[in-house]
């Protein structure tokens, strides 16, 4: 480090509680800052890692009114949800708080407090977009209307998704709430405005002219430009009933905005893990602080957030903040709202014990400078090539010749014998060291990570260049060369060892695998004993190997691809008949025909997706007389479907029916059970339910035109 700091204190950005966390999340800051937390442990240096769900904010408030439950229940739902998501990948925080604690919400608003009482906010009123059915002031995002470009009806308040035009609210045509779809008004609020401009001078000191050599071009550079522009005041406060409550006189009604109240996070939640000693890490200019972010997070932990933290007063500057680019997922951008993306808890069911290879890959392709793109054939590839053939193969060749010709136990070195070749491999163990402790001191962890693979590589090319499987082919030449071959087999086995070590930050589950099979305990790795060729002691008997990887196959790679196209393409079909349902609707005109439905084009009906389905299982729902819970084969899926049958089918009845189901409607939850599609069904004249069916047995999954 260059600087002599006595401990480190690293944060990671707070997830938002209103979904689970995807690789994206993954690979932009969390991999990157466990990576950096671990090697800074195996120094055993004084560090501590920080993270929590950020748990305030409008989405969360309108996540709960279409799940017709409440704000807490959401975070606390999610809150677990990538909780344990994080634990199952292996990402080590000391602690994973939240912001909805009672310790946050007393350290946010004495903060505020303590800069309300300094005379550091201005007081403004404004009109803000109002909707009345809801009672609710609305985010930009929650403002639907006609985009003034391309005529889009269905354009958002800060965006046009169709032209791609940015917006502002007041831009658009009729604007309307999202979540009412009722005609929005305008209303006078009062709000406490953080005049960022009175800092500029103190911001472009410290960042223009102290930080320019040493933060990364992308995050000195996004902050130069906000600076170049000019900071005006910004709110931090909001009208909603879920947050911080503001702890002012006159402030009914009002919260912290969510990008004041989440960085204090990291105080609270410090504060939660150390009650007695949290202000050393936050309060002495021997900390080195480190915030993990990804890039959209830049202006608010290096503008905003230090802004708040010089205002304030008494705590320390982060010293960096590394933040990575956007991974893309098959060439396209990562959209939740899209369900383009891959989950971590999805992933670690789908590929039980593999955590390391996401870690690896994630890594390995990390976009540190630049976007860079996830597809499942490089996660197949790397995995295969470089886990499989390079680190594994190495491991898993000198355990298996260490039994076959060292009697399962390390054997010694012969000096009377050694060759040139030893002392090289052995001088680049040490080199590798030293490339690994500069790359991840400077937060280039895909370099590091090379060094590891690249070690192995160097170990199996020495493997093959010894050959000891030659040299002891016959027990004649097993006797003449046993000592050539001890040798070889020693640096391979303590090269094993080492690569434990240094593939630890990165890989942590295979590096205890490596000390399992090595029968050592996970103390040596600790990074000072990196480099050392006395690992492991003449004589150590050693477990039986085991593979550290098995190899994935080409259907486990097709089937992860399917799934994000197919779920993709439900979600666009159910929002597409969302808008459809949004959008302004013509003043009806009054016909003959009153139990008629009003007549629909051609692309309505092409939006319905009508395939044929046979139903496997079926079991009363609890609670509920007219519901079965229906499980249906649709060809490449099976779904859980709730039909309201129940009073014209038994279970027994209906199991091995073929049915027509529409399978783009959007799913909805009845009775808890949530269910993804509709089975057709008509109305006899006796008032019985009778199921449209193909006229034939036809393979389930066929479309129904």
């Amino acid at each position: 480090m260059a600087k002599d700091y006595k401990r480190i204190l690293v944060t990671a950005a707070l997830p938002y509680a209103n979904g689970p966390v995807h690789i994206g999340h993954l690979a932009g800051c969390y991999l990157p800052s466990d990576i950096y937390v671990r090697y800074q442990r195996a120094q055993q240096r004084d560090v501590k890692f920080i993270c929590g769900s950020d748990e305030h904010g409008v989405p969360i408030t309108i996540r709960a009114m279409e799940e017709g439950i409440t704000p807490q229940d959401v975070v606390d739902k999610y809150n677990a949800i990538i909780k344990e998501s994080f634990a199952q990948m292996g990402i080590s925080f000391d602690i994973y708080s939240r912001t909805s604690s009672e310790v946050h919400r007393q350290t946010s608003q004495a903060f505020f407090k303590k800069m309300y009482d300094d005379g550091l906010f201005e007081e403004r009123e404004s009109e803000q977009y109002y909707d009345e059915e809801k009672k609710m002031f609305l985010a930009d995002r929650y403002i639907v209307g006609t985009c003034p470009v391309c005529g889009n009806e269905n354009a958002y308040g800060d965006q046009c998704e169709k032209c791609g035009s940015t917006l502002s609210p007041e831009q658009l045509i009729s604007p309307r709430s999202a979540l009412s779809n009722a005609p929005l008004v305008k209303r006078m609020t009062k709000h406490w405005y953080f005049p960022l401009n009175n800092y500029e001078g103190f911001l472009k000191e410290w960042i223009v002219e102290g930080k320019k050599d040493e933060w990364k071009p992308n995050v000195y550079g996004q902050c130069k430009s906000w600076l170049d522009s000019g900071l005006q005041p910004r709110a931090m406060t909001r009208d909603s009933n879920w947050g911080v409550p503001v702890p002012i006189e006159g402030a009914d009604g009002k919260v912290l905005y969510v990008w004041f109240d989440a960085p204090i996070g990291y105080i609270s939640a410090t504060k939660e893990l150390m009650p007695q000693g949290w202000d050393t890490y936050w309060k002495q200019d021997d900390t080195k602080l480190v915030h993990f972010i990804g890039k959209d997070n830049i202006v608010f932990h290096c503008i905003i957030f230090p802004a708040m933290l010089k205002a304030h007063g008494g705590f320390v500057l982060p010293d960096n903040v590394p933040a990575n680019e956007f991974l893309n997922i098959e060439g396209r951008k990562v959209s939740t709202s899209k369900n383009w993306a891959v989950w971590i808890n999805e992933y670690v069911t789908d590929f039980p014990n593999m955590e390391d290879t996401l870690r690896y890959v994630l890594c390995a392709n990390a976009p540190e400078t630049k976007d860079n793109d996830f597809t499942w054939k490089d996660f197949q590839d790397r995995h295969n090539s470089e886990l499989v053939a390079k680190f594994g193969n190495f491991v898993n060749r000198a355990m298996v010749l260490m039994h076959k010709f060292c009697g399962g136990r390390v054997p010694r070195f012969h000096d009377d014998v050694k060759e040139e070749r030893d002392l090289e491999l052995i001088r680049e163990i040490l080199n590798t060291k030293k490339k690994i402790e500069s790359s991840l001191e400077n937060y280039r962890f895909r370099d590091a990570l090379f060094e590891v693979i690249e070690l192995a590589s160097k170990g199996n090319k020495y493997l093959q260049d010894v050959a000891p499987w030659n040299l002891g082919k016959t027990p004649e030449l097993l006797a003449e060369n046993q000592k050539l071959i001890d040798n070889c087999l020693h640096i391979c086995l303590q090269l094993t060892a080492n690569l434990a070590i240094f593939c630890n930050p990165f890989l942590p589950f295979t590096a205890r695998k490596i000390c399992h099979q090595l029968t050592v305990v996970e103390k040596m790795l600790d990074w000072e004993n990196g480099g050392r060729m006395d690992l492991l002691k003449t004589g150590y008997p050693l477990r039986a190997p085991e593979l550290l990887f098995r190899k994935v196959e080409d259907e486990e790679v097709e089937a992860q691809r399917a799934k994000l196209e197919e779920r993709a393409r439900l979600v666009q079909a159910a929002q597409d008949a969302k808008a459809a349902a949004m959008a302004p609707k013509a003043e009806a005109v009054a016909t003959p025909e009153a139990e008629a439905k009003p007549l629909i084009g051609f692309e309505d009906f092409a939006k319905i997706e009508l395939r044929a389905g046979t139903i496997l299982s079926a079991e009363k729902v609890a609670k509920a007389d007219k519901l079965l819970k229906l499980e249906v084969d649709l060809g490449t899926e099976k779904r859980t479907i709730v039909s309201g049958i129940a009073l014209h089918y038994s279970p027994e009845e209906i199991v091995g029916k073929q049915v027509s189901v529409v399978v783009n409607l959007a799913p909805r939850k009845m009775r808890g059970i949530e269910s993804a599609g509709m089975i057709l069904m008509a109305e006899d004249a006796t008032g019985k339910l009778v199921f449209v069916s193909p006229e034939q047995a036809i393979a389930a999954g066929s479309e129904i035109r």
